[in-house]
């Protein structure tokens, strides 16, 4: 059977694969073909007619974007006729347009700017009144000027398709038609992605609304740490300060989409930071202090302290060369106390912590199980993925947790962990489906991971990929894939940021503090656990916000944020990457490797490093799959979990709320506003007008 088609354009004679479009063979032939409507990831509309070319014994010009190649095709796309077609679809649809090109945001990066110049007549015939129509709400993140919207169906379909959201769509026929959300909100993590796909201006950025211009900014290629899944995306940044965040294209991870929390909770890096160090006096105030001071008092801390009795716990944002020069510093002390988890958790095996799989793999899956996971929230894009899936057909999924919202249809076994016991035996229906898929996935949640019966549900999730086949030994295909929520925790686990032996993890270290056990806690970055249970201990936050961890804090050593400096991050994948540097810290604000080695200094154990290049080559040497870049994780299957009782608490999620995370989003105005417009959406129908009041 012949896989691919042999055409003929403009006189060159090109092959691509069957299924391909006229469209798509000129590209490959190197001739660009203008479009508006037409997006690669989208289903076809053939709505704007911007891409029409000749086709030979063809009556007229042909819509190339939805018009099949086939073999012996010839195809013209620099005739006259095709020149004239493509200027008068530009006349047209430019003839209610208005001319807010000066103000527009769009305005550099529009795709009706730059067509309009190559493909246009460069002048209008059209002199009567221009129509006008209504702004639409679609949440707080979108701003619309609905004038300047072309009906190319764009948002439309991205919605629809890759959302998985019915919330958008057009009412009304000709000059009539309107694309609307019936003054309701867009309930998507995805919907800042509108404003990409969007190729005019009637779609822009709420938060980013007349901020800059596109040549007015510096470029910064990095990944996002708001999640587990850490999507590429580019940082523009002007002077000092951050204006927006946009996807890069990596097809393994997030494809060309990123979340709103990535896009748009960077405002939060402007409010209570963390500029100098503060000591808490004996007036019960953080008082400023030098930097010179606060390592100094650290030090005769750090100093005076029996190692059994100082812990480290370390937040989600952390990056690898922070916790490597922590890690090498206080176990150069004897510290055992040391844990990347906040929540922490049973000691588990790499393979039984990472998406084995590969994001991308789920294209590849023909059953899932979901088990304690809500992936809309706590990984959008993964969600995005299984969406994509689905829409193909023949993929089952079922769901064991807390019913959730999802974009796709789902089977809910329920939320009792009894039920993965009925699984794992092979008793329950499902793990006959698991057994009779030919590439089975069972995405596991971190909350399972956190319970206190953790390792005995792990181990039944062992058995269960063993008996149905989803992973095991000698097989090339390991199903089993743990859905991370943090940045850091793939990183960690791989830098052994653990308990050592006789080491007590997250939760055993609050509670030997709340008994007066412990004299030192050093927090780094780690705001999410629950302050009260420090008790009288002495407090050390290294961080850049000013939120629960400093508020609780002995002394603050203030650090610079995720885009602020370069760090290693290691997704829930396995796949190191690199964030990198967009803008500098704030005040004396610090690198988080920079302080260990600092205080090393004042302890008089100096830390064997004085530059980052020298830490990462040390970081490699002791754990080399650090040092393969853009490289998902590929560990050897092997059994774990400890055999026991499951308990009775129900399975849930590990992310209450998608727009509130960590210390940046918690901090933003605009996530805020998006919990807040979820939540009154959610709770009944909301209006434009009742947004506004709210």
């Amino acid at each position: 059977m012949t896989t691919t088609v042999k055409l003929t354009v403009n006189g060159g004679e090109v092959e691509v694969p069957q299924g391909s479009t006229v469209l798509q063979a000129c590209e490959a032939a190197g001739v660009e073909i203008p479009r508006f409507c037409y997006h690669e990831r989208l289903s076809i509309a053939g709505l704007c007619r911007m891409c029409l070319v000749e086709m030979e014994r063809a009556p007229k010009p042909i819509a190339s974007c939805a018009m099949p190649a086939g073999d012996g095709m010839v195809i013209r796309t620099d005739t006259a006729a095709v020149k004239a077609a493509r200027e008068g679809v530009m006349e047209i649809q430019l003839i209610n347009h208005p001319l807010d090109c000066p103000i527009c945001d769009q305005g550099g990066e529009c795709d009706l700017q730059d067509q309009s110049l190559g493909y246009g007549r460069g002048y209008s015939r059209f002199t009567d009144e221009k129509r006008a129509v209504a702004e639409q709400y679609m949440g707080p993140l979108i701003q619309t000027f609905m004038n300047r919207c072309i009906h190319c169906t764009r948002c439309v379909r991205f919605a629809a398709e890759i959302a998985g959201v019915e919330d958008l769509g057009v009412i009304g026929r000709g000059e009539n038609a309107r694309i609307t959300t019936l003054g309701r909100p867009l309930d998507s993590e995805l919907s800042g992605c509108l404003v990409d796909v969007c190729p005019v201006g009637a779609l822009t950025s709420a938060p980013y609304s007349f901020a800059a211009r596109p040549w007015e900014l510096s470029h910064t290629e990095s990944i996002d740490v708001t999640d587990g899944v850490a999507s590429n995306i580019r940082i523009d940044s002007r002077a000092r300060e951050v204006l927006r965040v946009l996807p890069r294209v990596h097809e393994d991870i997030n494809e060309e989409w990123i979340h709103d929390k990535a896009r748009h909770s960077i405002d939060g890096l402007r409010l209570q930071r963390l500029d100098r160090p503060y000591l808490r006096g004996a007036n019960g105030r953080l008082e400023e202090v030098s930097w010179n001071d606060a390592l100094r008092t650290l030090a005769e801390k750090l100093t005076a302290a029996a190692p059994s009795r100082v812990g480290a716990i370390a937040g989600d944002l952390a990056d690898c060369e922070s916790l490597y020069a922590l890690r090498a510093l206080l176990r150069g002390r004897g510290v055992t106390n040391l844990d990347c988890r906040q929540e922490g958790g049973a000691r588990l095996p790499l393979v039984a912590q990472v998406f084995n799989a590969g994001i991308a793999g789920i294209e590849d899956a023909d059953a899932v199980l979901l088990v304690g996971t809500n992936p809309r929230d706590e990984g959008a894009l993964v969600n995005a993925r299984l969406r994509k899936r689905f829409l193909r057909g023949d993929f089952r999924i079922a769901s064991l947790g807390a019913e959730a919202d999802l974009t796709y249809a789902v089977e809910h076994l329920g939320d009792s962990p009894q039920t993965l016991e009925s699984l794992a035996d092979g008793s329950h229906s499902f793990a006959e489906v698991l057994r009779g898929a030919e590439r089975a996935m069972v995405m596991v949640g971190a909350s399972v991971l956190a319970r206190t019966d953790g390792a005995a549900l792990m181990h039944l999730l062992c058995r269960l990929c063993e008996t149905t086949g989803v992973a095991g030994k000698g097989q090339d295909w390991n199903g089993f894939c743990v859905l991370q929520k943090s940045a850091s925790r793939v990183g960690g686990l791989m830098l052994d940021f653990l308990p050592g032996d006789g080491g007590m993890n997250s939760v055993e270290m609050l509670a030997a503090s709340e008994r007066g056990e412990m004299d030192l806690i050093w927090l780094l970055g780690a705001d999410e656990i629950p302050m009260e249970k420090l008790g009288e201990t002495f407090v050390v936050y290294q961080g850049h916000h000013g939120e629960a961890g400093a508020a609780r804090a002995d002394l603050v050593l203030p650090s610079a944020a995720w885009p602020e400096k370069d760090g290693i991050y290691v997704n829930t994948e396995g796949r190191v990457q690199l964030a990198r540097r967009a803008i500098f810290p704030p005040g004396e604000a610090r690198e988080d490797w920079k302080i260990a080695r600092a205080l090393s200094d004042k302890t008089g154990e100096t830390l064997p490093f004085n530059s980052l290049r020298e830490l990462r080559a040390r970081m490699f040497a002791d754990v080399p799959a650090l040092s393969e870049l853009d490289s998902p994780l590929r560990e050897k299957w092997r059994p774990f979990g400890e055999a026991g009782t499951a308990g009775d608490l129900p399975l849930g999620h590990s992310v209450s709320d998608f727009y509130r995370t960590d210390v940046i989003s918690r901090l933003s105005r605009t996530m805020r506003e998006c919990s807040e417009a979820r939540r009154r959406a959610r709770a009944g129908v909301e209006t434009a007008t009742e947004a506004a009041a709210a």
